[in-house]
C-alpha cells in the first residue's frame, strides 16, 4: 500500500475532514439561523438553558455532509490512487458500507429533527417509526458484516484478551442491541454544550487507534474522517454553542461508535470507552423506574449531566470532568485488548 497506508495519509484525511466541517459550518450555520431552525428548550429543564432558546439546531447535517465528502474522497484515493493495487480497492469497497450505515443513522435523526423543528411537532417521528428505522439500518449493517465481509461472530473479551465465538442466532440480536443502545446513549448525552461531541471525539479516536493496532484499514480511514469531523464541529459546539447537533448528530455519532466497535469485534469495549453515555442512559432508566414505584427522584434531574448542573456545576466543568473520565477509560480500554 505504501503511501496510501501511511500515517501521513491518515493525518491528511483527518485534516481534510476537519477543514470540510469548518467550511460547511461557516456556510450552513447562518442558513439555519435565517430559516429559524432554533433549539426548543424543555420547560422542566435547567433554567440556565432557557437562554439557549433559538440557537440553531440540526447541526448534525454539517457532520453528515462532511463525513460523506471526506469519506468519498478517501474512497477514491484508495480505489484509484497510484500504486493502491487490489488491496486498496478492497479497502475502498469495504469503506462504503461504513459510510452508508453512518449516514443511515444520521438520516433517521434528521427526519426526527425535521418534524420537530421545521414542522413544529414537538414529539418528532413516532417512537415505533424511529426504532424501526434504527433497526433496519442495524440489520443491514450486521448482515453485511457477517455475509459479505465475513467478519464472523468472533468477539474479544477485554482484559482476558481472548476471542469467543458467539452463535449467529445470539450474535445478531446482541449486535442490534449494541447499535440501538449506543445511539440512544449518545442521544441522551447531548444536553450540554460540547458534551456529546467532545466525549464522542475521544471515543472515536480511541477506536481508531485500536483499528491501527489491529491493522483494519477501513476503520483507520473512516475513524480518521469521523475524528476530524468531530473536531471541526466542536469549534461551533463548545460553550457557548453557536449550533446544536440535534438528533441528526447524536444518532450519527452513536451509529459510528457502534459500527466501529462491531467491525473491530470489540463491542464489549463500549462499556469501558463509552462509560459516560452508558451512565447517562442508566441514570434515566433508574430515575424513571424509581419515580414510577415511589413517586420520588434519585437524581435532581436525568440524564446525569443535568443532575450535576443542578448541583452547581457549570457546563464547562461537566464537559471537562466527563471528558477526563472518558480519556481515562479509553486508556484502560487500550491496555485491555
Amino acid at each position: 500500500m505504501g503511501y496510501w497506508n501511511s500515517l501521513e495519509f491518515q493525518i491528511k484525511i483527518l485534516l481534510i475532514s476537519f477543514g470540510t466541517t469548518v467550511v460547511l459550518g461557516i456556510i450552513l450555520i447562518p442558513l439555519l439561523k435565517r430559516l429559524k431552525l432554533g433549539q426548543m428548550q424543555r420547560d422542566d429543564g435547567p433554567r440556565s438553558h432557557l437562554k439557549k432558546q433559538g440557537t440553531p439546531t440540526m447541526g448534525g447535517i454539517i457532520m453528515m455532509f462532511a463525513i460523506v465528502i471526506a469519506s468519498v474522497a478517501g474512497f477514491f484515493f484508495y480505489y484509484y490512487g497510484a500504486g493502491s493495487g487490489s488491496e486498496g480497492r478492497t479497502v475502498a469497497k469495504r469503506l462504503l458500507p461504513l459510510i452508508l450505515a453512518a449516514f443511515g443513522f444520521g438520516a433517521i435523526g434528521l427526519a426526527d429533527d425535521f418534524k420537530k423543528i421545521v414542522l413544529k411537532d414537538s414529539h418528532g417521528i413516532k417512537p415505533r417509526t424511529k426504532i424501526l428505522g434504527l433497526l433496519t439500518v442495524s440489520v443491514c449493517f450486521i448482515t453485511y458484516m457477517i455475509n459479505t465481509v465475513h467478519i464472523g461472530t468472533e468477539t474479544l473479551i477485554p482484559f482476558l484478551k481472548i476471542y469467543i465465538q458467539i452463535p449467529t442466532w445470539v450474535y445478531v440480536p446482541f449486535a442490534i442491541f449494541v447499535l440501538l443502545a449506543i445511539t440512544n446513549s449518545i442521544n441522551l448525552t447531548d444536553g450540554v454544550d460540547g458534551l456529546a461531541s467532545t466525549v464522542s471525539t475521544i471515543i472515536i479516536t480511541c477506536l481508531t487507534i485500536i483499528g491501527i493496532i489491529l491493522d483494519v484499514k477501513e476503520v483507520i480511514i473512516f475513524g480518521s474522517v469521523a475524528t476530524g469531523v468531530c473536531l471541526g464541529f466542536l469549534i461551533f459546539n463548545l460553550n457557548p454553542a453557536r449550533v446544536m447537533m440535534g438528533d441528526t448528530g447524536s444518532l450519527l455519532l452513536g451509529g459510528i461508535i457502534g459500527i466501529l466497535a462491531l467491525y473491530l469485534k470489540i463491542p464489549f469495549i463500549i462499556l469501558i470507552v463509552a462509560i459516560i453515555p452508558v451512565f447517562e442512559a442508566i441514570s434515566v432508566t433508574i430515575q424513571v423506574l424509581y419515580f414510577k414505584r415511589t413517586g420520588k427522584r434519585i437524581f435532581k434531574m436525568a440524564p446525569l449531566h443535568h443532575h450535576f448542573e443542578l448541583s452547581g456545576w457549570k457546563e464547562n466543568k461537566v464537559v471537562s470532568v466527563f471528558s477526563i473520565i472518558t480519556l481515562i477509560c479509553c486508556y484502560i480500554a487500550l491496555i485491555s485488548i
